[in-house]
Order: structure tokens, then C-alpha cells, then sequence
């Protein structure tokens, strides 16, 4: 059997698309290489989105500053850096994106860009402790976001010129589902080795896999045989960037989804803050490095097709039964904390909350990421996705004022604020028309 028979084989089963012709929304020139498009993007996409959970800011990154004794300013600042300055720049970056024909080069110099980063933060994390270590990986993470912010506008254009409509929430489904797989693999390993999991030579694999996988992710994407697009709006990266936040209130629809988007953050800020809840009223053993990687690849594994495929047909109704999921998960949390508070120390609470909780998250991404690049066409879809993603960049810095509101009033308070927010999420998603159909 040929690669090629082997690629296409692999898409039609994956897609549900024998015959390799479903292209709605892309060009004709890219319809015959839809899969080998998709199959070398899904392969990129599922080794990033391992290397995520591997190295994440909201989970080893922390553990690994605490673990190495760096003091809390940095471990604090690692999330609001991560998520910020990876969508902050985006909207700057998206004009010279849209200034040359193929956009995938973009997507490959940002995934070698993470993996330099990772890779020095392995001399430091190898040679460094205490203050130097805070800073020498808040600096280094600082360049990883960057390079990811090219990455996240470059690949929802890719993907809008190289994968047809109704196809694209499989993509990221299965994506999501092959990496919760490897990262249930990676957790059963640190689990069944509970006395190595703070050991210095633990999080040095844990960089090393991600220098890795973000290095084979770019030679996957350099062979992408995507089409030549239209370069049209250039100009003044400055002057564009601000005349294409004008989008959001010129564009009804989209200014709509952004709010909407605006409103998810519901679903991920809850996870954190659950996590805390746990670890304040039960045993801190619940939480521990490999539970929460297994909560998280287990979600993935058993949701991200699912989402995937229920986008395709209508994304807005994913975000909105992710937002209902979200919150119900919020409240059943609060309702153990203020009637069985005792519970959070059992393994079947904790866990079914972190579960839930995770698999929530991925149908709010995999639904607001299909909805976007469904929603855009050839010739915006980098202009949109860029105005967006900045405008989350900002919303996920005003994030900090949770911790003060924790700090005030309790872990409590800031699940009942983000119970509103999700509610206001799920109204607002219902009301976005339909762009993912069949029909469309």
C-alpha cells in the first residue's frame, strides 16, 4: 500500500469522508490534498496539544517552581503569562500573515520558537535554583507564549484554506482525543512512581519530551500542501490592527461570538479554582501531579471526538453545552463544599469533578474554535481570529483580580461569580446563528 492509499485511508476514517471530496469552503486546487492536509495537521496538532499538558502553566510549570523552591511571585504570574501574551500580539502578527500567500511557514517558526524556549528552560531548571530560576522561566515562557500566539493565528487560517467545512471539528476533536490518550499513558507513569515525582530529573524529561514534540510538530506542518491565498489588506501593522478592531461592533456576528467567547472563559478559570477548593477542604493527594494529568488525558480522550463531531454540525450548541456542563459542575461543587465538605477527600468526588470539569473546557475550545474559522472566510479568517484572540488576551489579564477576590471572600465567591458568567455563556451561545452545518 502506497502513503498516499495509506493517507487517504487514514482521512476516511477519521473524517467519515470515503471519498475524499467533501469541500465546502476551500479552494478547488486544495480539495485532492485534503488528506494528506488533514492527516499531517492532526498529527501536529496532537503532539502540540501533548506537549501542552506536559508543560502546563497551570499545572507542571507551577509544581515545578514549588517543587525547586522559586518563590510565589513567579508561580503566580505563570498563568496570566502564559495565556495573555499569547494572544496579545496576535492582532499585530495577523497583518504580516496576511501579506504573504502561504501562511503555513508562520505556524512552523513558532512551533520551533516553543521549542527553543523549552529547551533553554531545560539548562535552567538543570542548573539554577531559587529567585534565578523564577525569573529565567518566566522570561523563557514569556518567548514560548509569543511563538504559540504566531502558531494559534497562523494554524485557523491553514485550516480554513486546507480542510473543508464540517470536517475541521474532527480535526480538533480527534486531535484533542489522540493527545488525552498519550497524556493518560504519561500519568499512569508518574502515578505508578509516586516517590520520583518531585525529583529535579522528572520535569527535565517533562521539557525534553516538549523540545521534542514541538520540533517533530513543525516538520509534520512544513509539508502541508496548502494553496497560495489571497494577500490582500497589508499595510501598516499598527494602523491595521486598530482599524480591525472596528470589526467588533461593524461585524454584528462577530462581535456577538466574541463576547461569547468572552463569557467561556467561565469553564476554564473553573478549573484552577475547583482544583483549589479540593485542595483547601481534603487531601492534597488527590491532586497531586499525575491525578491531575489523568483527569485531563482521560477527558480528552473520551470528549474531544465527540465535541469534534457535534461542532461540525452545529458549534454554537457546543459552546453552549459546554458553558451548561461548566457551570453544573461548579454548582455540584459547591453544593459538596456547603452539605458534604468531607467528600472533597474522597477520591470518586475529587475526581469526578476534575473529569467533568476538563471535559467541559474541551468542548468550549473545540466548539469556539470551529465556530470561528467556520464563521470567517479566506480572506478575514486571519484578521478575525487575530482580533479575538487579542481582545481574550486582555479579558484573561483582568482574570488576575480572581485571586483577590478569592483572597477576600473565599474560593466560594469566585465559583458563584463564574456560575453568572457561565449562565450568561450559555444564553449568549444559543443566540449565535448557525455556521457549521450541513446546510451552509
Amino acid at each position: 500500500m502506497s502513503d498516499k492509499d495509506l493517507t487517504h485511508r487514514v482521512y476516511g476514517y477519521l473524517a467519515e469522508d470515503e471519498d475524499a471530496r467533501v469541500c465546502k469552503d476551500i479552494p478547488e486546487s486544495a480539495c485532492n490534498h485534503q488528506p494528506r492536509s488533514f492527516v499531517l495537521m492532526l498529527l501536529s496538532l496532537t503532539l502540540t496539544k501533548l506537549g501542552d499538558t506536559l508543560v502546563s502553566a497551570r499545572l507542571v510549570l507551577p509544581w515545578m517552581l514549588s517543587t525547586l523552591g522559586a518563590p510565589a511571585i513567579f508561580i503566580s504570574a505563570l498563568v496570566p503569562l502564559r495565556e495573555s501574551l499569547a494572544l496579545l500580539p496576535q492582532l499585530f502578527v495577523a497583518q504580516k500573515l496576511r501579506e504573504q500567500p502561504v501562511r503555513k511557514w508562520f505556524w512552523v517558526a513558532g512551533s520551533v520558537g516553543q521549542a527553543l524556549a523549552l529547551a533553554l528552560m531545560i539548562v535552567a531548571v538543570a542548573t539554577l535554583n531559587d529567585s534565578a530560576l523564577g525569573w529565567s522561566v518566566v522570561i523563557l515562557l514569556a518567548i514560548f507564549s509569543l511563538s504559540r500566539g504566531i502558531c494559534s493565528v497562523a494554524n485557523k487560517d491553514v485550516t480554513g484554506k486546507t480542510v473543508s467545512k464540517t470536517r475541521r471539528g474532527r480535526l480538533s476533536g480527534v486531535a484533542a482525543s489522540a493527545a488525552g490518550f498519550l497524556t493518560l499513558a504519561t500519568a499512569l507513569v508518574i502515578m505508578f512512581a509516586p516517590d520520583i515525582s518531585g525529583e529535579r530529573w522528572l520535569f527535565l524529561a517533562l521539557l525534553a519530551a516538549g523540545v521534542i514534540l514541538w520540533a517533530s510538530a513543525a516538520l509534520l506542518y512544513a509539508g502541508i500542501p496548502e494553496v497560495a491565498g489571497s494577500t490582500e489588506g497589508g499595510g501598516n501593522a499598527i494602523n491595521e490592527a486598530l482599524r480591525s478592531l472596528t470589526l467588533l461592533w461593524r461585524n454584528g456576528q462577530f462581535g456577538h461570538f466574541v463576547i461569547t467567547r468572552a463569557l467561556l472563559v467561565s469553564a476554564a478559570f473553573a478549573i484552577p479554582y475547583i482544583v483549589v477548593l479540593i485542595q483547601r477542604q481534603g487531601d492534597a493527594e488527590l491532586t497531586s501531579l499525575g491525578s491531575l494529568l489523568l483527569a485531563s488525558g482521560l477527558a480528552g480522550l473520551l470528549a474531544g471526538r465527540v465535541w469534534g463531531r457535534w461542532s461540525d454540525v452545529a458549534s454554537h450548541r457546543v459552546m453552549a453545552a459546554a458553558s451548561v456542563m461548566s457551570t453544573l459542575v461548579m454548582l455540584l461543587a459547591l453544593a459538596i463544599y456547603y452539605w458534604m465538605p468531607d467528600a472533597l477527600a474522597t477520591g470518586w468526588a475529587a475526581g469526578a469533578l476534575l473529569f467533568l470539569s476538563a471535559v467541559a473546557h474541551h468542548g468550549a475550545r473545540v466548539g469556539r474554535k470551529t465556530y470561528l474559522v467556520d464563521m470567517a472566510t479566506q480572506d478575514n479568517r486571519a484578521q478575525l481570529t487575530a482580533v479575538s484572540n487579542t481582545v481574550m488576551g486582555v479579558i484573561l489579564l483582568a482574570g488576575i483580580l480572581l485571586g483577590w477576590l478569592d483572597s477576600a471572600y473565599g474560593v466560594a465567591a469566585v465559583l458563584w461569580f463564574l456560575v453568572a458568567v457561565g449562565v450568561l455563556a450559555f444564553i449568549s451561545a444559543l443566540a449565535l446563528p448557525n455556521v457549521s452545518g450541513e446546510e451552509n
